[in-house]
């Protein structure tokens, strides 16, 4: 399709271990009083990511505080591993103390184990990443998210990415659907995980010529495959997959192998999936745009399928930054139904 021109075992429940600390943020630290979190099996787990798992803290009982998102190294891991997932999370911590924005999930507290591991306490930011409800939607049999759906969640992830972008000169160096957690049907919308984020210069490039791009692979850019320069809009190439993931219920370059599996789980069984899909062709289209059938999503979706198409094309120059989509989505809003406006935005 052509741009449009406008565009766990029993053995693991073992005697918890409590970590004590104080947070300047608690309420109760004006008070001295130590804050608990137990053992991982005593918390009901919220997902997981590289290396981590994120656990619901509630802390409802005598106080009725709010609840906090917990994350903590998997033990499972390595040592190796461990030590690799544990300076991320300490960076983590680090770089969230200083963000506070409606659509970044906020730092609460850091706790320290009594074996020297780090607990991350974040705000409760949902019940589910937008990667959760992307594969219920898909497992139900349903289509593309409803447009105003995924236009708000443009509205607020671009938000999110300007103020990190313009505001504290951050990439956040891993945008995808895993990456947004949702309150309720899409109360609110908040970006997380910003323990790989890379500093920018004034010219919205990374600041330190070492930093390595972590990201993860199906949301990464021409530039980043290929070992160009890394600028604030290999984050919006990422955000312009992300809305793609709305409205195909798929993760980027292996949507053939979601049909694949519907179909060889029919025909064969789960063992030909594997054997069928193929891997030079998924190489060979990381970076790339990944097709789109805007005809058949109606033209209530012209706005973000226009969108999509500005964000993941392969010049990074020709991309909008965080603050133009800001500017675009905000002045087309309200969005008339029954006429879709046009988004224009001028990247040059």
């Amino acid at each position: 399709m052509d741009s449009p021109a406008r565009l766990d075992s029993a053995s693991s429940f073992q005697t918890p271990k409590n970590i004590r600390l104080r947070s300047s943020r608690s309420s109760s630290s004006s008070t001295g009083s130590p804050i608990t979190i137990p053992a991982s099996p005593f918390m009901k787990k919220l997902g997981c990511g590289t290396g981590v798992n994120v656990y619901l803290l509630d802390r409802l009982g005598k106080l009725n505080l709010s609840p906090w998102a917990v994350k903590k190294v998997n033990s499972k891991c390595a040592t190796k591993q461990t030590v690799l997932y544990q300076q991320r999370l300490n960076e983590e911590a680090k770089i969230l103390k200083g963000i506070e924005h409606p659509n970044i999930v906020g730092f609460r507290a850091v706790a320290t184990a009594k074996d020297g591991s780090k607990c991350l306490a974040m705000e409760y930011g949902g019940e589910q990443s937008l990667n959760d409800m992307i594969e219920k939607r898909r497992e139900e049999g349903l289509k593309a998210f409803p447009a105003a759906n995924i236009e708000k969640v443009a509205l607020h992830v671009a938000r999110g990415l300007q103020y990190l972008h313009n505001e504290k000169k951050l990439l956040h160096g891993d945008m995808k659907s895993c990456n947004v957690v949702i309150r309720g049907n899409f109360k609110t919308v908040k970006i997380c995980d910003v323990g790989v984020s890379l500093f920018l210069d004034e010219n919205m490039k990374v600041s330190d010529p070492k930093a390595e791009y972590v990201g993860t692979e199906p949301w990464n850019s021409k530039e980043v495959i290929e070992g160009g320069e890394i600028t604030d809009k290999v984050d919006i190439f990422a955000f312009g997959l992300t809305l793609w993931e709305m409205m195909t219920l798929s993760m980027p370059h292996l949507e053939m192998l979601d049909n694949e599996e519907e179909r060889d789980e029919e025909e064969n069984g789960d063992d030909s999936v594997e054997e069928s899909f193929d891997e030079d062709g998924y190489y060979e289209r990381l970076g790339t745009r990944p097709a789109l059938d805007a005809q058949a999503l109606g033209p209530s979706y012209k706005r973000m399928v226009e969108l999509f198409y500005l964000c993941t094309e392969e010049e990074p120059k020709k991309r909008p930054s965080a603050a133009q989509i800001v500017q675009a989505l905000e002045s087309n809003a309200p969005v008339n139904h029954s006429q879709p406006e046009v988004i224009v935005i001028d990247s040059d």
